[in-house]
């Protein structure tokens, strides 16, 4: 039996903050945390394999063929495109297709260790990516004596000839290999002697790069510190790397900590979509990596708005409009203070340039808005105000006059401009709804819905009908036939979203609703609000501003404002 000794972790030496300053070792200095300069970050992108395990998430080959070319356009070094194996086919059919790319990026398969009491060559797991032809291998094995007794139920010894006569098997074939330590930080608190044999195995099996995962993603910054520079100096000819889960919403924090104490090579998904609660966001870990520890990326941070929204998009997730760096609210300013600030120096409450991530600053008006971020507004939407203008007053007053009645702005610049035109003595008017109506039927058949809208048109009174899938729908489009036969440029203009949400629950059915409208045409989208007890009147009104919005702005030549963002 065999008797690996147990050896307690020492104190941390030092804390992180003795990092700050301190001068690297070519004299220059670093922009912070001691690195130097030169010191480049190797990033392996992992989205394609454990984002794939993400709840509702779901790739196809063609979806992951897409990722694959933008992942390649951002410039991560490696692309891990998936576990090849006898029960899942699709995945070898990717590899295949994928060498037609011509990336410059490695694509990575990955894989386990032999099984207990096999050999290498008779392994299918080993086999299948061989067959892959990958550009590089990634193998992960256990660390924690836990998982090597309870569920591979071997031997600690075993788990170590597994880990190098796999490695060496491959390695044999003419392939990088990158060791994946599974669990090593919980292993490494239980046991970290054998944590740390089982690193050496992989080193001596050939390992080309030794990566530490958080698998449960259970460790504190501190402790992955602690760890991952205990490795660095161990293993000073090998690159570490570091893989961390987000079970603790602690995936970014470990992942940069590990940087700091020695990790050159970092794992992580765009949006840090992946199993139970996500992995490092390589979002959040290059921009901090990049803004704040100074490593060379050598990619253009400007280009991470861009590939999180594909990603996003081709995952069927909701973007997350609150995410760091490249959410839509990342450089949104509501408060009144923050927005006359923000105007005079930006940097008073923005640690970057939007630009540098791609991105760009919005000045919100809402009830807890100023003058500072109304005149902003209405210079944004191209109206010619001063500060002392005693319209602003006015304005201001009806914008809260209507945030008070359940309107919301912050999503709805088009129904905003129009509002600031109406209170500047501008005509957006082309057209008036004089009446209409909308009837629902249900019996055996189904249910079907039907509108009429009569409109009046440069004196012209035009009445229209038509069905549609629903109440709503049906009366867009009985409108739009009417808008169309006068204004065909209205043709190009499609529906792009639809949201419905309760303001005043607690009145149930009798409640007074808020819908959100966002439209498109000529590679522009804008937004509308509507509010009332009925949801079709709601509706109504955001579908009426919505296409009042492209007249005013594109038949009067006024153009698009700046806040009306390009898709």
């Amino acid at each position: 039996m065999e008797t690996f000794k147990r050896i307690p972790m020492d104190p941390l030496s030092r804390v992180v903050g003795d990092w700050v300053n301190v001068k690297s070792v070519d004299g220059e200095g670093a922009p912070g945390w001691g690195l130097r300069k030169s010191e480049r970050l190797i990033i392996y992108d992992t989205t394609l394999r454990d984002g794939n395990q993400a709840f509702a998430v779901n790739f196809s080959v063609e979806d992951k063929l897409k990722i694959a070319r933008k992942l390649d356009e951002l410039g991560v070094d490696y692309i891990e495109g998936g576990w090849p194996n006898p029960t899942n086919p699709s995945e070898l059919e990717f590899f295949k297709r994928v060498k037609r790319e011509g990336l410059s990026a490695k694509v990575a398969a990955f894989g386990m260790t032999r099984k207990p009491g096999s050999k290498p060559e008779g392994d299918p797991n080993l086999n299948s990516l061989l067959e892959a032809e990958p550009d590089c291998v990634t193998i992960f094995g256990k660390t924690w004596r836990l998982h090597v007794e309870r569920v591979l139920e071997t031997t600690a010894e075993e788990n170590l000839a597994m880990i190098a006569s796999s490695i060496e098997y491959i390695k044999a074939h003419g392939y990088e290999v990158i060791y994946d330590a599974e669990h090593f930080f919980d292993g490494y608190k239980d046991d970290p002697y054998y944590a740390m044999e089982t690193l050496r195995a992989a080193s001596e099996g050939g390992a080309d790069q030794i990566v530490l995962c958080d698998t449960r993603g259970a460790s504190l910054p501190m402790e992955v510190f602690r760890a991952t520079e205990g490795v660095a100096k161990e293993f000073r000819d090998s690159v570490i790397g570091i893989h961390a889960h987000n079970d603790k919403g602690l995936a970014t924090a470990n992942s940069l900590f590990a940087i700091m104490a020695g990790a050159r090579h970092v794992q992580g998904t765009i949006n840090g979509i992946g199993e139970r609660c996500g992995n490092a966001d390589l979002i959040e870990v290059l921009g901090n990596a990049k803004l704040s520890l100074g490593m060379d990326l050598e990619l253009d941070l400007s280009a991470l708005s861009k590939v999180s929204s594909y990603v996003y998009e081709i995952s069927g997730l909701s973007p997350n409009d609150r995410q760091p760096f490249v959410g839509r609210c990342a450089f949104a300013h509501k408060g009144g203070v923050h927005g006359h600030a923000v105007l005079k120096c930006p940097e008073a409450y923005e640690f970057v340039d939007p630009a540098v991530l791609g991105g760009s600053r919005f000045i919100l008006v809402s009830s807890q808005a100023g003058r500072a971020n109304l005149l902003a507004k209405a210079k944004e939407f191209g109206y010619d105000l001063e500060k002392d203008d005693p319209r602003l007053a006015k304005i201001l007053e009806k914008v809260k006059e209507m945030e008070g009645e359940g309107y919301h702005f912050e999503n709805a610049d088009a129904t905003l401009d129009l509002v600031l035109a109406k209170c500047l003595g501008a005509d957006p008017k082309h057209f008036d709804i004089e009446g209409w109506r909308v009837i629902v039927s249900g019996g055996r058949e189904g249910v079907s819905s039907e509108s009429t809208v009569k409109l009046r048109v440069d004196g012209e009174e035009l009445l229209t009908a038509s069905e549609g899938n629903g109440p709503v729908n049906a009366f867009d489009l009985a409108l739009r036939k009417a808008l169309e036969s006068k204004y065909r440029e209205l043709s190009g203009v499609s529906l792009a979203g639809y949201r419905v949400r309760e303001i005043d629950v607690e009145q149930g059915t009798a409640a007074k609703v808020r819908v959100h409208i966002e439209f498109e045409a000529d590679g522009k989208r804008w937004s509308t609000v509507g509010v009332s007890t009925n949801i079709l009147e709601a509706s109504k009104e955001a579908l009426e501003d919505g296409y009042l919005y492209y007249l005013y702005r594109i038949r009067d030549k006024k153009g698009m404002g700046e806040g009306v963002r390009a898709v």
